[in-house]
């Protein structure tokens, strides 16, 4: 008891951080369309999930998913017929943070695609996890 007085900052950091992590663990098991680097590598190698890269040119060109795909969200739903041909495949949006992927995949859903996931956290997220980037163009 002594200690936790003595050392009140560290227990309330740890209450917090903890609260913090399961908060985001049962924000993270409702939406299956959010999908972790780790879970959207597994997509693309098992399933030839397509990434569909959302940004603006300059963004994509600093660095991507290799073989990602580069269509703008302002262009998501005027170039939606050169998606079709990827309807049944599952496609993996994203964006710097995934916010911008996030309402480009409603988009997409609202036009019928039935397996578009987000990448939870876009490219940050990606490289965080140590994911590979490239540099060219697809």
């Amino acid at each position: 008891m002594e200690f936790l007085q003595q050392n009140w900052y560290w227990a309330a950091l740890a209450a917090a951080s903890g609260s913090w992590l399961t908060v985001e663990l049962i924000r993270g098991r409702g939406d299956k369309s959010q999908l972790s680097p780790v879970e959207a590598t597994l997509l693309i190698n098992r399933e030839d999930a397509i990434v569909i890269d959302v940004r603006e040119q300059g963004e994509y060109a600093q660095g991507h998913i290799p073989n990602a795909r580069h269509i703008p969200a302002g262009d998501i739903e005027r170039r939606s017929a050169e998606l079709e041909k990827w309807k049944s495949q599952p496609l993996i949006l994203c964006c710097t943070s995934g916010a911008r992927s996030a309402s480009a995949a409603a988009q997409l859903r609202k036009a019928g695609f039935d397996k578009v996931y987000n990448l939870r956290g876009g490219m940050m997220e990606w490289q965080k996890a140590g994911q590979p980037v490239s540099r060219k163009r697809k």
